[in-house]
């Protein structure tokens, strides 16, 4: 098998057959292609639209995944990657938005670039609205200073990867997932390109201000202490502050005789530092329950059912 293609899908029913159509347009005949479109618990028809998909392509390698409830993206993204058996495997969109054009690119550039190991797409022109590339400078700005891997700008999950590569990803078995930052953390010789982004023709995004918050808080912690090294970095340099004004005051009153009341003073320090010690116990929390729930050694996925084409050639 020449490329693995794997698509995760939620609430894509209107996509899967176009998106078909555009790879058989798109690659040649003599390209051995794998098709493996995941069902991420979609609220559509996005299964059916597969499994007519596999029934009316039986010559062609096709798989469908439909996990039993939505596990996200980054799910869906080790369970093809898992599945997956080209000696390249190119991870892309169901929403016409990464056109497969750019998969037959990239698989040419490091065919014949072999020092290089994986290639990953970024917009060439990104269409967002000036506070989302505020905030995502930010995060990228951010996330490199506090990690010890970079992270390259805009480079998103659009990508292709030799299997030496995929062998080294499979190795991460973390229940939070973070893909860009497991794309850096297991190196390799990476090409970066631009792609241009197309206009989405069916169905809307799942994306939103929250879920882009979530997923930059999800890197900073899983690839970073940096948060836990902030609390006792403030400890330190308040309880500090706190020893000298003790001692500005203790020598006040014994030299001058002034009068300290201090009510108001008291007050606003204990709600400073009480603020201080909730928003801590907060960022404490968060690492605490992120590895309780990796103790627990949970699936990251479940297959409810498995489809795919009668005869598929390896």
């Amino acid at each position: 098998m020449d490329i693995s293609l794997i698509i995760p899908c939620y609430n894509e029913e209107l996509n899967i057959k176009p998106f078909f159509s555009l790879c058989l347009k798109t690659f040649p005949q003599n390209l051995k292609i794998e098709y493996i479109f995941i069902n991420d618990g979609s609220k559509d028809n996005t299964l059916k639209e597969i499994k007519d998909l596999i029934k009316e392509n039986k010559n062609y390698n096709i798989i469908g995944l439909d996990f039993s409830r939505n596990f996200g993206k980054e799910a869906a993204m080790l369970a093809g990657l898992e599945k997956s058996t080209g000696q390249y495997v190119a991870l892309i969109d169901a929403d016409l938005q990464q056109h497969p054009k750019y998969v037959y690119e990239m698989y040419n550039y490091i065919n014949e670039n072999p020092d290089y190991d994986c290639i990953a797409c970024y917009p060439a022109k990104r269409k967002d609205s000036k506070p989302f590339k505020i905030l995502k400078k930010l995060f990228y700005k951010t996330i490199n200073k506090l990690s010890d891997i970079d992270f390259y700008e805009n480079a998103s999950d659009f990508r292709l990867l030799k299997r030496e590569v995929v062998n080294s990803l499979l190795e991460l078995k973390e229940y939070h997932r973070f893909s860009k930052g497991f794309f850096s953390y297991v190196g390799y010789n990476c090409y970066y390109m631009p792609y241009q982004v197309e206009e989405r023709k069916y169905g809307k995004t799942s994306w939103n201000f929250f879920s882009l918050i979530k997923y930059a808080l999800d890197g900073i912690i899983g690839f970073s202490t940096f948060p836990l090294k902030i609390a006792t970095f403030i400890g330190v340099i308040a309880f500090i502050i706190s020893v000298l004004y003790a001692i500005i005051i203790i020598v006040q009153k014994l030299t001058l005789g002034i009068n300290v009341d201090g009510y108001a003073t008291i007050v606003c320090l204990i709600l400073l530092f009480g603020g201080l010690q909730m928003i801590f116990m907060g960022i404490l929390g968060e690492y605490l329950g992120r590895t309780y729930v990796e103790t627990k050694k949970r699936p990251i996925y479940i297959i409810k059912k498995e489809y795919q084409t009668k005869e598929r050639s390896e």
